[in-house]
């Protein structure tokens, strides 16, 4: 099963992730980052992380029957999933489908309580 985490880290950390990672010789999982919990509210609206969802696993679908299956407009479909393309979340594939290439995903948003 391949598992994407999406998560809130500023680039410094991530990086300071990585090089430990490397160092340890631990594999880490594929990693999409956004720097506030924010940016990452207002990219995947509760629409676009449907579309996400229902890629998840699924292989490559076309736009129609992405819509069909979320029981939404073909066009606002469209303009999601050309949103997700855009920033890299998801794939167009030479035929023109949609694909997500990872079976889950794992969110952590990192925040705390203010000291």
């Amino acid at each position: 099963m391949s598992t994407l985490m999406i998560e809130v880290a500023s680039e410094e950390v991530a990086l300071t992730q990585a090089i430990s990672s490397l160092e340890r010789e631990t594999p880490q999982p594929p990693r999409y980052l956004f720097t506030t919990q924010e940016d990452l509210l207002d990219t995947l609206t509760s629409h676009r992380f449907a579309i996400l969802k229902a890629l998840a696993g699924a292989g490559p679908l076309d736009a129609r029957e992405l819509a069909r299956r979320l029981e939404r407009d073909l066009n606002a479909v469209q303009a999601d999933a050309q949103y997700l393309i855009a920033i890299g979340l998801i794939d167009k594939t030479e035929r023109g489908s949609l694909h997500f290439p990872y079976d889950a995903i794992d969110i952590h948003l990192g925040w705390r309580a203010a000291a």
